[in-house]
């Protein structure tokens, strides 16, 4: 079945997730973060499973997200309150695999602001 991506994927992974340290830089208030951003243009509500796969532990599967219609939702990795209480530590490495009931585009991000050119990581997820 070949995948259309004009009009987006019922399934996303992201192979490379590492939330960076959080120190803030004296001027700009920036915070290092990772964010998982996902546009529902579609007319009904997307309901999305969230799978997170680490590399020295098993999964956490079928974390429940929403994105309301028409709208864009952006979940940062480094606030649990935002992907059904799951923490996950700063400088872990991880993946993840995003599953809607309709198709959805999905993107990633992260800020890390560790040194001091600052640096933002903008990727599009690969559709499965």
């Amino acid at each position: 079945m070949e995948n259309d991506l004009r009009h987006g994927s019922k399934t996303w992974y992201i192979a490379d997730g590492w939330v960076p340290l959080k120190n803030k830089t004296d001027d700009a208030g920036l915070e290092g973060h990772e964010a998982l951003i996902i546009l529902n243009y579609q007319e009904e509500d997307a309901k999305i499973l969230l799978d997170i796969y680490f590399e020295d532990r098993g999964p956490i599967e079928a974390i429940k997200l929403e994105v309301p219609s028409k709208r864009v939702k952006c979940f940062r990795m480094d606030r649990p309150e935002e992907i059904g209480g799951v923490k996950i530590e700063r400088l872990t490495q991880y993946a993840l695999r995003v599953k809607s009931d309709i198709e959805v585009i999905v993107q990633f991000g992260r800020m890390d602001i560790t040194q001091d050119n600052l640096a933002y990581v903008g990727l599009m997820g690969f559709p499965g």
